[in-house]
């Protein structure tokens, strides 16, 4: 199922609630692609904060997630310019992801300035498959990744850093928060380029700020770096920065990861 017929298929109740049913073709092993679950988290929040743009997402990957799920939002406070949601997404067992969003108006400000500059790489068609023609997770047939810099899963590499160009496969896609949302996580953990055999790794949290409500790029490319600061005692604490095709920045983040190898 394509990300937007997913989108488009969701039982939306009264106060934001969502009804969704995971299909196996966005899963990541035994869970729902964390971009995903992310991703819905924001369509229920959208429903209570329809008139603000969102800043900031926290998410809180409680545990796996698949088949049906209830998705409910509620509004923490709301003020005249700014507003914080929490969303749990509730399975059988229970909670397994809790997000708090941060939406925020534009105001008049004499401050613009952005020292996050991308990387100096050519166009996604110079670089080859970040995936190859091995295996993948079933999620990850629904991206289009291409390697830029650095190494690729499992070989070994001396640090976790790598650089990719990103869109979804999905023609469809309309490109707003939700859809940003949904790809940003789409490469595995840059941890995983010095792994030397292949082992479970899991994102147990994860922050995300955008720098911006206007979310454009040319012909659905995205650029991603993804950097591994620290890992050590079996985690692995990210930074990943995004920018549009076009060299403007649109995304930060930082993501907490277990990493079983």
């Amino acid at each position: 199922m394509q990300y937007s017929e997913l989108i488009a298929g969701l039982q939306r109740g009264q106060a934001g609630r969502i009804e969704a049913s995971i299909p196996d073709d966005w899963m990541q092993g035994r869970t729902t692609y964390g971009g995903l679950t992310a991703a819905l988290c924001l369509e229920a929040a959208l429903e209570l904060v329809p008139d603000m743009p969102v800043r900031a997402a926290q998410v809180a990957f409680v545990g796996p997630v698949g088949g049906k799920v209830v998705i409910s939002p509620a509004i923490l406070r709301r003020g005249k310019s700014s507003a914080f949601v929490n969303v749990d997404l509730v399975s059988e067992e229970g909670v397994m992801a809790r997000c708090i969003f941060t939406f925020g108006a534009r105001r008049p400000s004499q401050i613009n300035k952005s020292s996050i500059t991308p990387p100096e790489i050519d166009g996604p068609e110079a670089y080859p498959s970040f995936f190859g023609s091995g295996r993948r997770p079933n999620f990850a047939h629904n991206f289009n990744v291409r390697l830029a810099k650095g190494q690729p899963p499992v070989s070994g590499a001396e640090k976790g850093d790598i650089t990719l160009w990103l869109r979804h496969r999905d023609e469809g896609a309309l490109y707003n928060a939700t859809t940003l949302l949904s790809l940003a996580d789409a490469p595995p953990p840059a941890a995983m380029s010095m792994m030397v055999e292949p082992g479970p790794i899991s994102s147990m949290t994860w922050m995300a700020e955008f720098l911006t409500d206007e979310i454009t790029t040319t012909e659905g490319w995205f650029l991603v770096h993804h950097e591994a600061q620290a890992t050590r005692d079996g985690y692995s604490s990210q930074a990943m920065r995004l920018w549009n095709a076009d060299g403007e920045p649109l995304m930060i983040g930082r993501q907490t990861i277990a990493v079983f190898a």
